[in-house]
């Protein structure tokens, strides 16, 4: 009778193979940057929605096709060298932290519930944020600088560019901008992103009756992911834009009190679309590209 009790027990959210390889942990920041190469039209065409009032907002094509139209299609890919720089330092420690957090969980043979995951996966994103914020700042503002009166333009040449001129104009301060509602929507969006990827992937795991890592449930876990993430960080992600690109000094208070009083609750979900848009493949590729690393590295280590 207890024997049957062990062998009916829920399995931990854990990754059953191989236990024994710790693995790289720059391997996030790898995936990272090679969802950027996907994702980045999708995040420039969402942050332009974003900045727009509400009377003046478009749909997500017909936003994009006057970007093109007006600017160039190469257009899309303005701020990429920020966006490269905030996967490799964002994306490099939010996913590092959380990989080391769950191995030592592992080590001490703790259990890693769905609640556990979420926290873990917080903290790692809250993290993550302060390392990425001030490439976070340059990319928004490459990103939605097209869409400002040229005389307004920053007209940032790179990243580098971009540090340079925020320290001689605006000074140190700058880097800092938007920090915390960044890291809150960083924390957010990392543990309904990660979090709810591992319990996705047991769960199809599950009902396949399998343990093995197949590309097809890496896939179908990275999708669902993505909707729960682009969800759960809307709001925050809105309020991060509209103080990162704002000229003024405003707190996350009184941005939230801006909006609402302008458009209603609507903004909560402004821009949802093309976040899901650019947040889905992103999402996608990061994960599906981090288990190929994995994948890849078995493989050398087995040999």
């Amino acid at each position: 009778m207890a024997d049957s009790k062990i062998l009916h027990q829920p399995r931990p959210l854990v990754e059953t193979r191989p236990k024994d390889i710790t693995y790289p942990r720059w391997f996030g920041g790898s995936a990272s940057c090679m969802a950027v190469m996907v994702s980045h039209p999708f995040d420039l065409i969402k942050v332009r929605m974003q900045t727009v009032s509400s009377s003046a907002k478009e749909g997500f094509m017909v936003t994009g096709l006057h970007i093109i139209r007006t600017d160039g299609a190469r257009s899309l890919y303005n701020g990429l060298s920020a966006g490269i720089m905030r996967s490799i330092t964002y994306g490099t420690s939010r996913i590092a932290l959380y990989e080391e957090m769950k191995q030592s969980a592992k080590e001490i043979n703790q259990p890693l519930t769905v609640p556990m995951l979420a926290s873990m996966a917080a903290v790692s994103g809250f993290i993550g944020a302060i390392f990425g914020t001030p490439s976070d700042i340059a990319n928004v503002r490459m990103q939605n600088d097209r869409a400002v009166p040229i005389q307004d333009r920053r007209n940032y040449k790179n990243v580098f560019d971009a540090w340079i001129q925020m320290k001689r104009q605006e000074g140190w301060k700058s880097f800092v901008k938007g920090l915390w509602p960044n890291c809150f929507r960083s924390g957010t969006m990392t543990a309904s992103q990660l979090a709810s990827y591992d319990m996705f992937k047991r769960l199809l795991q599950r009902i396949s009756k399998t343990d093995e890592e197949k590309p097809l449930i890496h896939l179908s876990a990275s999708v669902l992911a993505s909707l729960v993430a682009t969800s759960v960080s809307s709001p925050m992600d809105v309020i991060r834009t509209q103080s990162m690109t704002s000229s003024k000094k405003m707190s996350v208070v009184g941005v939230v009190r801006h909006l609402t009083q302008s458009e209603g609750l609507q903004w909560v979900f402004r821009g949802w679309t093309p976040s899901f848009i650019r947040m889905g493949p992103q999402t996608v590729a990061t994960l599906v590209m981090l288990e190929q690393h994995k994948r890849v590295y078995r493989m050398i280590k087995s040999n």
